[in-house]
């Protein structure tokens, strides 16, 4: 296998906000190289009490990383998630260890959406709907969908949307995880 092929990588994860709920979720395949090597990963973490979801993408050594890192700035600036990611992502930006990590992440309160990225970004979407990984494009349209079309919860959708996904996506598969903040659903 060349380089590329000995990477561990596939997932996805989504959030929704929807009714005052937020839900995030994510499947649990991890693929090294072509072949499928594990099925049941868990990759949504609960961070300040549970008060704060996050979904990791991309080299699980990295995001852990990532995660201690955010963990640290949520506590530094009082679990403000939007103040703890552009802390990061300012630190991300200028640290040379940082800055080859090849993960992402995305981080959820009761009020924000966050997508962190492996160049320092902090992104909010427009609307209430973000997703990364291998089929996160496959879930954000499932997504968006669910949400104009139907009157499921956040939590619903999200599981909706990642079995669709998994449908599609040869790197994501059916075992989800589905985590809420702000009641069940």
């Amino acid at each position: 296998m060349g380089k590329e092929g000995n990477r561990f990588r596939g997932t996805t994860i989504l959030a929704v906000r929807r009714d005052g709920k937020v839900a995030i979720g994510g499947d649990g395949q991890v693929t090294l190289g072509q072949m499928m090597f594990k099925g049941t990963a868990r990759k949504i973490r609960s961070l300040a009490d549970g008060k704060v979801k996050v979904g990791f993408a991309g080299s699980a050594a990295d995001a852990f990383a990532l995660l201690e890192r955010f963990e640290k700035k949520l506590s530094e600036y009082h679990n403000n998630v939007l103040r703890a990611a552009i802390e990061m992502a300012k630190e991300w930006r200028t640290d040379r260890v940082l800055r080859r990590l090849e993960s992402s992440i995305i981080a959820v309160d009761h009020e924000k959406l966050l997508l962190i990225g492996g160049g320092g970004d902090v992104i909010e979407p427009d609307d209430d709907v973000i997703a990364i990984g291998s089929g996160g494009g496959y879930a954000t349209a499932a997504a968006r969908a669910l949400m104009a079309h139907t009157g499921l919860s956040a939590g619903e959708i999200v599981k909706s949307a990642l079995t669709i996904a998994g449908e599609i996506c040869i790197y994501t598969n059916r075992d989800i995880v589905v985590e809420t903040i702000g009641g069940e659903g």
